[in-house]
């Protein structure tokens, strides 16, 4: 784990105050999934992209999504050059290792579905022809926050379900504000980050983690997590069976991070907020009294956390 320890530090070094949702990022590659930020501009999602991207060793591209983005802008466009007289095909940004979706709920639905297909199954189809993604793929979206969201398309429920994570990206605090000034006022560190970790390497530990061991304790905690959000009163749709083994994948991820052959309760007790909120669908009673923030917590609160370790014995 030195190496991944060492690249979470070098991105550190360029992104100040982000520990967590840096750690996030290392867990979603890990588990094959996607990170869905929610902030408000400048607050660093773009460098956080480009230099997690790099660190990696993978290629990054970045689509600034707005209402006039068409789905062929995405994924590629099949089209005739006079020159040769042919059908050429003009691959999308979406052929990378990191791509960064900009405010993506400022395109249509048409365009944000575009995304669906890479998404889960590591692929796009253009006018045909299926391109497979190179691996590791991650998508980082962005999203401005709900009281801001004038002239934006909300994500549908199929979308927000291919997201592994939703994290509020947040201010810096006032000692991270002074940092980044201290820091920045001559140089930009980004120009000193050097690749660290491998793409093969990446997926190497991909599949090392699927090994990482769920104990009887463990099971019946994340099940219990799950059947509590489909049976909570205020809730019209809980956790699919796509978000219960996001779950799973991203806790042995987690454990594994932490060079732990077995998830404990504790890696879903931390990551089930980032991996339900987004999923919950609550009643329209419901969201008239709470979030889906504060359905989490009560469920979160309601169910015990075993006490055994799970270590697979």
């Amino acid at each position: 784990m030195e190496k991944l320890n060492e690249a979470k530090e070098a991105v550190n070094r360029v992104i100040f105050g982000n520990e967590e949702v840096i750690d996030l990022l290392f867990i979603a590659i890990l588990a094959k999934g996607h990170v869905l930020l929610e902030s408000v501009p400048g607050t660093g999602k773009t460098k956080l992209a480009k230099t997690f991207a790099r660190v990696i060793d993978g290629a990054y591209k970045r689509v600034q999504f707005t209402p006039d983005v068409l789905p062929s802008d995405v994924t590629g466009i099949r089209f005739f050059n006079p020159k040769n007289q042919e059908f050429e095909l003009r691959v999308g940004p979406v052929v990378t290792n990191v791509l960064l979706a900009d405010e993506i709920n400022r395109a249509t639905p048409k365009t944000q579905s575009s995304l669906l297909e890479v998404m889960e199954e590591q692929q796009t189809t253009v006018d045909g022809e299926t391109i497979t993604i190179p691996q590791p793929f991650i998508v980082i979206a962005t999203q401005n926050p709900v009281e801001s969201n004038y002239g934006t398309f909300p994500l549908p429920e199929a979308q927000l379900d291919r997201f592994l994570f939703k994290v509020d990206l947040g201010y810096p605090s006032l000692e991270e504000d002074l940092q980044i000034l201290q820091t920045y006022r001559m140089n930009d560190p980004y120009d000193a980050i050097e690749s660290i970790l491998t793409l093969d390497y990446l997926t190497q530990l991909q599949n090392e983690l699927k090994a990482l061991t769920l104990s009887d304790v463990v099971t019946n905690y994340l099940l219990d997590l799950v059947h509590a959000t489909r049976n909570h009163v205020d809730v019209e749709i809980g956790i699919s069976p796509r978000g219960m083994l996001a779950l799973m994948r991203a806790a042995q991820a987690r454990a594994y991070i932490n060079d732990r052959k077995f998830v404990t309760p504790e890696d879903l007790k931390q990551l089930a907020p980032y991996v339900f909120e987004h999923r919950l669908i609550l009643t329209m009673d419901g969201m008239m009294k709470k979030t889906s923030r504060q359905v989490i917590e009560e469920i979160m609160h309601a169910i015990p956390v075993p006490v055994e370790a799970g270590e697979g014995r």
